[in-house]
């Protein structure tokens, strides 16, 4: 298995209900077939440029080792979620 970092930029307007359910699933990704080693919530923060016309997000870090399997389910899941503004995920050095 491979360490990665993922960053999820969530809706600031996303009810903490959902965006918590939201994170449970990505959660539950990476458990499937992997570790989580951290998970930090930064909170609301200022967005360097505006996305269609929001200012602010919900950052959330995730440090995990998994199976590149696992990196490709969790794209997919960011790309077609309506919470998520922006998500990267990065393979970690050795």
């Amino acid at each position: 298995m491979r360490k990665y970092e993922a960053m999820l930029i969530f809706l600031p307007t996303l009810e903490e209900e959902k965006r918590a359910q939201l994170l449970e699933r990505f959660k539950g990704i990476i458990e499937n077939e992997g570790s989580i080693t951290n998970v930090d919530e930064w909170g609301i923060r200022k967005l360097a440029y505006h996305i269609d016309d929001i200012a602010e997000g919900y950052y959330v870090l995730i440090n995990f080792e998994a199976t590149p399997e696992v990196v490709k389910e969790m794209d997919r899941i960011a790309r077609i979620s309506d919470g998520i503004m922006r998500h990267m995920i990065i393979r970690e050095d050795d």
